[in-house]
């Protein structure tokens, strides 16, 4: 279970409290400046240090780190439920889906801007063309086979890390599948969709990778 991780020293207690039977959770340190690492490493989790700052450094460094033949991912500022990882985990163990995405449903009082839930929606509808796959939301909660993941070379190592992920997979004929998780308000701002410049450079990066890999529309 990997969870980059950039000052969320009050959202930890909440997500690693709530990790569910069998997960090991792989807490990725890239960089804080306040408690994290402390506390992640306090309340059990493995603590694996990214120096270099970047949301998909800090996803690889964690993949590169797991050694548990399923792996998943999720943010750890506490808008997702730990708890509903077996849905997400589920079809990869049960050998219906070989990446599975978890679909963010907001609930009372969760934050998504518009500007974010704008770029998601193009974002979805692209992939959707692209791959023929039904999906409707490119989600932080996610998992896959460890092997599989490694040898798709994911390069990217800012915020095109999960855009890239899912259009290598396609490429390589894996199965994609989504399910509908709960999406939360989260501990603190967001370091991306809380701006509308965090949001931009998110575009930017995913718009790269769309064109790097042959996808720009």
């Amino acid at each position: 279970m990997v969870l980059p991780c950039l000052d969320e020293e009050s959202a930890l207690p909440w997500v690693l409290g709530r990790m569910p039977d069998g997960y090991r959770p792989i807490v990725v340190d890239n960089g804080s400046t306040d408690r994290s690492a402390e506390v992640a490493a306090r309340l059990g989790a493995r603590v694996v240090s990214e120096p270099r700052r970047g949301f998909g450094a800090a996803c690889h460094a964690g993949l590169v780190a797991a050694t548990a033949d399923i792996v998943c991912f999720m943010d750890c500022d506490a808008s997702l439920d730990p708890g509903q990882l077996p849905r997400v985990t589920g079809p990869v163990v049960g050998g219906q889906a070989d990446l599975v995405l978890g679909r963010r449903m907001p609930q009372p009082d969760a934050t998504w801007p518009a500007h974010a839930r704008l770029g998601n929606a193009v974002l979805a509808g692209r992939l959707r063309r692209r791959t023929g796959a039904r999906l409707h939301d490119l989600g932080p909660m996610r998992a896959a086979a460890r092997e599989g993941l490694v040898a798709l070379g994911m390069t990217d190592r800012r915020f095109g890390y999960p855009l890239e992920m899912v259009l290598l997979a396609a490429t390589a004929g894996w199965r994609l599948g989504e399910v509908d998780v709960d999406y939360l308000p989260r501990a603190g701002r967001s370091k991306v969709t809380g701006t509308v410049r965090g949001t931009l450079r998110a575009i930017g990066d995913m718009r790269r990778v769309m064109a790097e890999q042959g996808g720009a529309r």
